[in-house]
């Protein structure tokens, strides 16, 4: 732990390394462990046992974070005509129509944290591939982000109230973020449980052996703290 400063050291000393937590009081450690001077965000990281190289054994999926993240999310849509006007009325905060929005962000611009887009604009959003995809961000039928005009309203609504997307690393690990430290420990709970029964409802078919092989939980700048996976799975959602 050399290199590390005091307050991290400070936090790490009440953690046993070695122990794997109870889903709540793992938690209940990384809110406890809290040093920064800001709302640290609260992350979860898991440890998959599939091969993400083939196709067969990737994960991704939504969740929709009963207690939100505790975060402003920027939406921006695709969409032209009559979508443009629905997405505005909706509180898209940005709605990319035409050539000169494809430019922008083709030139790297990407201040925005979910992008959703209707069918007739994907011809467009296509080419921008290399931009949005290795952010995250590129609009997909299989994150629900390609939707028709009049289903605007309810994406921008359920990504600004904290809908969230994963998808497996090419290392097989995920990194999704459930909250803040300023939560109450049983929303962060709530979110956790949410989040582990999505990963789970994901399962690929080609994954074999212990599916979800390490979790850990930390904040921003805190310790990881190491989650029990088999009582990780077996939290109820919603209790």
């Amino acid at each position: 732990m050399s290199g590390r400063g005091k307050n991290y050291r400070e936090a790490s000393e009440q953690i046993d390394r070695l122990q794997l937590y109870e889903p709540k009081e793992a938690l209940r450690l990384v809110k406890d462990t809290s040093y920064a001077s800001f709302d640290e965000t609260v992350e979860t990281h898991f440890r998959l046992g599939v091969d993400p190289r083939h196709a067969d054994q990737q994960v991704r999926g939504v969740v929709m974070m009963p207690h939100g993240l505790g975060k402003v999310v920027r939406v921006l849509v695709f969409a032209a005509g009559e979508a443009d006007k629905i997405a505005q009325e909706a509180g898209a905060d940005y709605v990319a129509s035409d050539d000169e929005w494809m430019k922008k962000i083709q030139d790297g611009w990407t201040e925005f944290d979910v992008a959703i887009a209707v069918p007739e604009m994907m011809g467009k959003v296509g080419r921008l591939g290399r931009v949005l995809g290795p952010r995250g961000l590129m609009p997909s039928p299989k994150s629900g982000t390609i939707a028709p005009a009049e289903d605007l309203p309810r994406l921008i609504e359920e990504a600004k109230a904290g809908r969230v997307e994963f998808r497996v690393d090419k290392t097989a690990n995920l990194h999704v973020p459930i909250g803040k430290v300023s939560f109450p420990l049983d929303g962060l709970v709530e979110n956790f449980a949410a989040m582990v029964d999505a990963i789970r409802k994901a399962k690929p078919p080609g994954s074999k052996g212990t599916y979800m092989r390490r979790i850990t939980v930390t904040s921003t700048m805190g310790p990881g703290v190491k989650v029990d996976p088999i009582q990780a799975q077996a939290l109820e959602v919603g209790f």
